[in-house]
């Protein structure tokens, strides 16, 4: 079995929705409530509390602000885990300290259990969704590819819209894929530079956020001439100012969707005729960092968008689950090793480039090339072993994800691991009693 997530948009009534932003409101007051007990607890007593204290001590909770008492029990688990994730990435430099949370930066919840506290009336095409701790069945629109039994569900809100995004069981569907070995660049100009080392293909960068500049600043410049909100002045927004907001956020979702559907359709056609892809180890997260001072911070800026435009991490994780789930393999190629984008692949002579030469010229071999084919050329037959002077195979390729760190490689811990402590502990106590 597979686990596959299901994004689905959900068309509440009116007074379904004011349930809604109702359940949101609690489930954040709740989150804020349990990360103050957390740093009360450690500022003032030295005590550290982890998500059991605070599991356990629900029951009470409830029987103080018994309006919590209508939600389900586990969805105010899931909150109260969400609290435990921020922690344990903050304690593995993940992430920064956690912060209390306005209405506005807390989207929605979670139920972890399909048995209790929703049910998804669909076989994958539209339907409606039963929440039983709010007592409404909201009308659902999405199509999914393939359905199976529903596991998890969260309630979204985000861009003035409720979406629903479930997690199902289906079987493994195993892709067709063709029988061909290419190498990938990954870049700015030409957002994929594909070669099977005798025929090039250059797929050039949609730039969809380059083309929807203008709009996004018009619109941007009539929301500033509205009365925006201050929470220092207790000022409340303006009706324009919120409508203004809305329609640079339709721009701006426009955008990541039109990038989203771009990247799957990319990665079908590339997986359709090669079950062998390699390409080249990016750290966007460094790529994509601010200038400092004085070190060309408006063109690193420009480059810093140029990148984000194409969304290297979505393309390159499109790719590779595509060609995982036909049976095929990706194959990462270590940048600070092999360098592809200063290695000839004729001879196998490193000469530094800087970003502005797009023709890679060997000083040795004389070998010309477009440098994104060059790079893709030696990810290619680094893989195959036939790389002069750095040959190798799938063996020592590194194939772990393209952002992977020593500390992204780290585990926060996931409902499944909480399940199995949660039955340990249960065992240890039955143990005892008897």
């Amino acid at each position: 079995m597979a686990v596959r997530r299901i994004t689905f948009r959900l068309y509440p009534t009116q007074a379904q929705e004011q349930k809604l932003r109702w359940a949101r409101a609690m489930h954040k007051d709740l989150y804020n409530s349990a990360l103050s007990n957390r740093k009360t607890q450690y500022q003032k007593f030295g005590n550290k509390v982890d998500y059991y204290q605070q599991q356990a001590s629900l029951p009470a909770f409830k029987e103080v602000w018994t309006e919590y008492k209508l939600l389900n029990a586990g969805s105010l688990q899931a909150t109260l885990k969400r609290v435990d994730f921020a922690y344990q990435r903050f304690f593995q430099g993940l992430g920064k300290y956690p912060r209390f949370k306005s209405i506005r930066h807390y989207s929605g919840w979670t139920y972890p259990d399909s048995r209790q506290g929703f049910k998804a009336h669909t076989t994958g095409v539209n339907g409606y969704l039963e929440l039983t701790d709010l007592g409404v069945q909201i009308q659902i629109r999405g199509k999914a590819r393939s359905w199976g039994r529903p596991t998890t569900c969260t309630i979204v809100y985000r861009n003035n819209q409720w979406y629903a995004s479930i997690t199902v069981h289906v079987p493994k569907i195993k892709r067709e894929l063709g029988t061909g070995a290419v190498g990938i660049d990954i870049g700015c100009k030409s957002a994929l530079a594909i070669t099977d080392g005798e025929n090039h293909q250059l797929v050039e960068a949609p730039k969809f956020l380059r083309k929807a500049e203008a709009r996004i600043k018009q619109a941007s410049k009539a929301k500033r001439r509205r009365r925006a909100p201050n929470r220092k002045t207790n000022t409340s927004a303006s009706r324009r100012w919120k409508k203004a907001s809305i329609r640079v956020g339709k721009i701006t979702r426009t955008v990541a969707n039109q990038r989203q559907d771009w990247a799957h359709q990319a990665a079908t056609e590339v997986v359709s005729g090669n079950s062998l892809i390699a390409t080249e180890k990016l750290e966007v997260k460094k790529m994509t960092r601010k200038a400092k001072k004085g070190k060309r911070k408006r063109q690193k800026a420009g480059l810093n968008k140029s990148i984000l435009d194409v969304g290297f991490v979505m393309l390159k994780a499109a790719i590779k689950y595509k060609v995982e789930e036909g049976g095929g393999q990706f194959v990462e190629v270590s940048t600070r090793k092999v360098k592809p984008s200063q290695t000839c692949p004729k001879c196998g002579h490193q000469h530094p480039k800087t970003l502005d030469e797009r023709i890679h010229q060997c000083t040795k071999c004389c070998y010309q090339q477009d440098r994104d084919v060059a790079s893709a050329e030696v990810c290619l037959y680094w893989v195959l072993g036939t790389l002069p002077g750095l040959g190798t195979s799938l063996v020592d390729a590194d194939r772990t994800r393209s952002t992977a760190s020593p500390k992204d490689r780290k585990d926060c811990g996931g409902y499944r691991q909480l399940v199995e402590r949660k039955r340990q502990k249960l065992n240890v106590q039955r143990s005892i009693a008897e």
